[in-house]
């Protein structure tokens, strides 16, 4: 026991999973696969995965620690959001309880995830507790692909990445203590093709709380001449995204790189320790 455990939900963008996959395959002890065995989405869509992608895994996965895990996620009659807690539930019974439950989303890529595993292995203690901790770090969001390179989020957003219970409550959110660590990763949410961006919208965990038609109208409209013109693009609440930065690079990997390279890219130790000890206060007599 006491294993580094990935999964992966595997859905509409699987291609995004060759960069997700190779940045934690060294340090994972096993990285499971999840996909519906009917093809569906959490509203009931078709999806498309093509055979090519599964002799990917096979060619790469060199050292035999992928496994695919095929299952209904779908249940007619529950919400996008149900069907996505559901489905993480029982992608973590396949991954093993006492062991560091870790799910990502195939648009997270790590900067550094061994030294995000050097970071769980000094909480083990919490494998054989019957405290529900969540270990969380930091994502960059990407908004929307432009000439040149890609507008993002000027904000650290805080991701839950990791847990010894997966008793989840709302995504990957287990409404218990959460410990910070040092330790960022890449969000390739938004910056999409505009009709890839459009079907996640449409079949993702939040779909019902969206106002897509404005909150496209914003995404068409902003580009790499005019984004300091606008404020306000968070797909739920829009102020909680509040302005954009750019980032040059002409694909995905030199994208990363620049990331990684960037001086600004860093957590002050000094914030990390208000927000655990916040958290440690709020849990103190749950």
């Amino acid at each position: 026991m006491y294993k580094i455990q990935v999964g992966f939900l595997v859905s509409y963008d699987y291609e995004l999973l060759k960069f997700a996959i190779p940045p934690v395959y060294e340090s994972a002890d096993t990285i499971f696969l999840a996909v519906d065995k009917n093809r569906k989405t959490w509203n009931g869509s078709d999806i498309y995965i093509d055979n090519s992608f599964f002799d990917w895994v096979k060619k790469f996965d060199t050292k035999n620690k992928i496994r695919i895990y095929e299952d209904d996620f779908f249940v007619e009659g529950l919400s996008t959001m149900d069907c996505e807690i559901r489905e993480r539930k029982l992608l973590a019974e396949q991954m093993g309880r006492g062991n560091w439950l870790i799910q990502l989303d195939a648009d997270e890529y790590f900067f550094d995830f061994k030294k995000f595993t050097d970071y769980l292995k000094s909480y083990n203690h919490y494998l054989t507790s019957k405290e529900h901790v969540q270990i969380c770090c930091f994502k960059i969001n990407l908004y929307k692909n432009v000439n040149g390179g890609v507008l993002y989020v000027d904000l650290f957003d805080k991701f839950m990445v990791a847990t010894n219970i997966p008793d989840y409550k709302i995504g990957r959110h287990g409404k218990c203590r959460s410990i910070y660590v040092n330790s960022i990763a890449l969000h390739d949410c938004l910056s999409r093709e505009r009709e890839d961006l459009i079907k996640k919208l449409d079949n993702w965990g939040h779909n019902e709380e969206i106002d897509k038609e404005s909150f496209m109208q914003k995404w068409d409209a902003v580009n790499e001449t005019n984004y300091n013109d606008f404020e306000g693009f968070f797909y739920l609440d829009p102020m909680d995204w509040k302005t954009l930065k750019f980032m040059n690079g002409n694909s995905l990997d030199e994208v990363l790189n620049n990331f990684k390279n960037d001086s600004s890219m860093k957590i002050s130790n000094w914030f990390l320790m208000k927000k655990n000890i916040g958290q440690w206060f709020k849990f103190l007599f749950k």
